[in-house]
């Protein structure tokens, strides 16, 4: 399996449509049309699923399911297509453990701060709980602590 520096070399020479820049995190970023990679590790893994989410066109979102659904598909085509391409074993490990990052984030934001229900987007990051009314604001809390902020109650008519 390639390391990530020769990896990286293969991926400028074939996407040279795209930036790839050492950073503190792999992400992509759709509107730098680049793919920051963490080179403190040697993760072909990760680098691919970015590469993916680039090649898939993954621009943004408005709900947060749609962020599962966007991280789901971007590893579904580093697995089945880029991983065989560029000779890289991905671990049905690595993936699911990436997977569920987003899993838990999405469970922690749509947990109301009130009753511990699961609640329900309504609107890009407004949530309201079925079972209490509460509505809540939340911040993006990809890479920081999430903060759940109650807004108010929605009215229940007679």
């Amino acid at each position: 399996m390639p390391s990530t520096s020769s990896l990286l070399n293969k991926l400028r020479a074939d996407y040279p449509h795209f930036q790839f820049i050492a950073g503190r995190e792999f992400r992509w970023s759709p509107d730098e049309q680049t793919i920051f990679y963490d080179d403190s590790t040697d993760d072909p893994a990760s680098l691919l699923h970015e590469l993916a989410h680039a090649t898939l066109g993954h621009q943004g979102y408005t709900r947060d399911i749609e962020l599962i659904e966007m991280e789901q598909s971007a590893w579904q085509h580093a697995t089945a297509t880029l991983a065989s391409r560029y000779r890289i074993v991905v671990s049905e490990d690595i993936v699911e453990s990436s997977l569920d990052t987003y899993r838990d984030w999405l469970h922690a934001r749509s947990t109301c701060p009130n009753c511990n229900a699961t609640g329900l987007q309504t609107r890009k990051s407004i949530y309201a709980c079925m079972a209490c009314r509460t509505q809540w604001h939340v911040n993006d809390a990809r890479i920081c602590a999430l903060r759940r902020h109650t807004i108010g109650h929605t009215k229940t008519h007679p």
